[in-house]
């Protein structure tokens, strides 16, 4: 599904290169449930980030699905995110000015759904998550752990084939981040949906089927 090839990434401070990621190499299979841990700084966010398609790298190749992501045009990217990626933000990302219903229906505007469809999809969902009470507040009206909820719920609605989670359950408590898991779990089990979680949480990383450690930019063996 998704294999990097001596990819890196940097920035130039002072005319000297700063490497976020430095000659990655990784493939990962359809149906696989990752763990990436690693020290701050160690370039674990970045690394989501590219593989999501929200930053570009420097050097190296991506392949995702079959295509060469670096060949891609902008538009064909940004199809592919939608068609196939939901990524679940550290910072929620949600849209202040839209309603919880709102900002959970997005993806799906975004993919052209049929309202009904849409309204369905939805209503199943925040049902899901137990945030039906919730729908018509705006974001600035929830605690953090109900705003990293929404996100959630917002990355799962248009059914994605990869699921990207930036310490996923960093602003829920240990019930909530338990429960998150284990559907995180059974959609990887059960749905056969590709997870790559970043974690700083031992507990956490132990529901991957594999873990990945970072430090300055580079995959430890």
């Amino acid at each position: 599904m998704i294999e990097l090839q001596h990819l890196s990434k940097w920035i130039t401070v002072g005319g000297a290169k700063t490497y976020l990621l430095k000659d990655i190499n990784l493939t990962i299979q359809q149906g696989e449930f990752i763990s990436v841990m690693g020290p701050s700084g160690s370039g674990k966010s970045t690394l989501l980030n590219v593989l999501g398609m929200l930053d570009e790298f420097n050097e190296g190749d991506y392949f995702f699905m079959g295509e060469h992501v670096n060949k891609l045009k902008e538009k064909h990217r940004s199809q592919l995110y939608k068609q196939y990626i939901g990524f679940v933000f550290q910072a929620y990302h949600l849209i202040d000015e839209l309603t919880v219903y709102e900002n959970i229906e997005t993806p799906l505007i975004y993919q052209n759904s049929k309202t009904s469809e849409r309204k369905a999809i939805v209503a199943d969902i925040l049902d899901r998550f137990n945030i039906v009470g919730k729908k018509d507040l705006f974001p600035t009206q929830l605690s953090g752990g109900q705003q990293q909820l929404v996100g959630i719920a917002r990355a799962l609605v248009a059914n994605p084939k990869l699921l990207l989670a930036d310490e996923p359950t960093g602003n829920l408590n240990s019930k909530q981040g338990e429960e998150i898991m284990e559907l995180f779990k059974k959609l990887n089990e059960e749905d056969g949906v590709t997870i790559i979680q970043v974690t700083h949480s031992e507990k956490n990383a132990e529901y991957g089927s594999r873990i990945i450690n970072l430090l300055d930019g580079r995959i430890e063996q």
